[in-house]
């Protein structure tokens, strides 16, 4: 399926949503796909600074308007706006958005601390405004599936999770490698999703204590020298429920695929496992272990990489307001400064 496929779904007899989406980079232009063929919204507006970036987007969504800043987007008429801009951006623009009256869906992280992630959650509460993030391994089958078996008991109580996001390659993106701009290395932007599945999957349990060693090009990064962005970290979690987690992310590590991604759950009752498969990071499968046994709870194809934005969208479409839920995300903000020392 082609760009100019994907343009203009049509919906007969329904008033779509009017989206603006900002930043159209790879992940930018994968959402803003998915949510054109989902037929669930209108490409109305597309902004970005760089205009050889809006020029090569020239075959696609031929209709909508072409902006190169925030406050031009913020502008146009708009039902909602996609954000998928540098990590430093998130917070100040998702609350401009949200202050003009615009659900507003992000890419992750949402901000760099707690702190402006609690801003951010503040403005969407105050205004009564969807907010939503972009976590997409929530949205796998996998993942799902291993969930609903955790929420549901059948592991007993759970009292120790494993998680590791290994990826064979560093972002390209000369920003995520500075502090300032990403808010941290390998943590924020892989680290991010494994704290995410612990306390989704386990309902948002608080976390008490958080220990972490963290590397740059194989030298340990002491605490209170000149911020560097880590691209190998390990961190112990402490949860209130008793439970312990051990976390594991990197950039470029020499494992020998392109990528490890593991979350594993052991409980008193059994154990299950949500992870990649032969190296790929778009394939997982969900297994629940008892004893020496194991049963396969979901497997590939799964076609999972926009589902996330598509829900957010069509909530808005639905009229949804504020979801409480979003909350969460404070949670593990704070547990993410914890494992970066501040």
């Amino acid at each position: 399926m082609n760009e100019s496929t994907l343009a203009e779904p049509q919906v007969p007899g329904v008033q779509l949503p009017r989206l603006g989406f900002l930043g159209t980079g790879w992940i930018g232009r994968h959402r803003l796909r998915a949510i054109a063929a989902s037929g669930v919204a209108e490409i109305a507006a597309i902004g970005d600074s760089s205009a050889a970036a809006l020029h090569e987007l020239n075959g696609f969504a031929p209709d909508a308007v072409r902006v190169a800043s925030l406050d031009a987007l913020l502008a146009q008429p708009l039902d909602g706006i996609v954000i998928a801009t540098p990590s430093a951006l998130h917070a100040a623009q998702s609350i401009a958005a949200l202050a003009r009256g615009l659900p507003v869906f992000c890419q992750k992280p949402l901000a760099r601390t707690a702190a402006e992630t609690r801003q951010v959650i503040h403005a969407a509460r105050s205004a009564d405004l969807l907010l939503g993030v972009d976590m997409p391994y929530r949205h796998t089958d996998a993942m799902r599936v291993l969930r609903a078996i955790v929420q549901a008991g059948e592991l007993g109580d759970v009292y120790a999770v494993d998680v590791v996001f290994h990826n064979a390659h560093a972002p390209d993106r000369s920003w995520a490698r500075d502090p300032e701009l990403s808010g941290g290395g390998c943590v924020m932007d892989l680290g991010v999703h494994l704290v995410d599945l612990v306390l989704w999957t386990l309902g948002f349990p608080r976390v008490t204590g958080a220990t972490s060693r963290r590397y740059a090009g194989g030298e340990l990064l002491v605490p209170g020298t000149r911020p560097v962005s880590e691209d190998y970290a390990v961190a112990l979690l402490e949860l209130d429920t008793g439970a312990t987690v051990r976390l594991a992310c990197s950039w470029n590590l020499p494992t020998g695929r392109e990528a490890v991604i593991e979350a594993s759950f052991y409980g008193t009752a059994g154990g299950g496992a949500f992870h990649n498969v032969n190296g790929s990071s778009y394939d997982f499968t969900a297994e629940l272990y008892r004893g020496t046994s194991r049963h396969t709870l979901a497997s590939p194809p799964d076609d999972w990489g926009g589902r996330a934005a598509v829900e957010w969208v069509t909530r808005v479409a639905q009229g949804e307001r504020y979801d409480p839920w979003i909350e969460g995300l404070v949670d593990v903000a704070t547990a993410l400064d914890g494992i970066l020392g501040r």
